[in-house]
C-alpha cells in the first residue's frame, strides 16, 4: 500500500536541502531512490516542507536508515515525519 510521509524540518535552508539531494545523487542507491514515486520541497510560512509518496513503508523507511545519518551531517534536523496510508492518487 502507497504511503505518503511529510516532514516539516525543525531548522533547514535552502543550501542544505540542495546538499542533501546532491549528496543523495552521488550515493550508492542514488536519488530519487527505488520504491519513492514523488518528492516535493517547498516552503510555507517562511519553512520547508518536504511531502512524498513511496510505493510501500518498508521502502520508506529503508530510506529514511540512509537519509537521516545524511540530514544529520549537514546539520538538518527533520523533526518527526507524519506518515498516512494512501487511499487514491489521481494523476493527469
Amino acid at each position: 500500500m502507497s504511503v505518503l510521509v511529510r516532514f516539516t524540518p525543525k531548522s533547514a535552508t535552502i543550501e542544505q536541502y540542495e546538499e542533501s539531494v546532491r549528496r543523495l545523487q552521488e550515493s550508492p542507491g542514488g536519488f530519487p531512490p527505488e520504491g519513492m514515486e514523488s518528492h516535493v520541497c517547498f516552503l510555507s510560512d517562511g519553512s520547508f516542507r518536504v511531502s512524498e509518496i513511496w510505493d510501500s513503508r518498508e521502502q520508506l523507511e529503508a530510506f529514511g536508515e540512509r537519509l537521516m545519518p545524511l540530514l544529520s551531517e549537514i546539520g538538518i534536523d527533520a523533526g518527526e515525519p507524519e506518515t498516512f496510508e494512501v487511499h487514491n492518487i489521481v494523476r493527469r
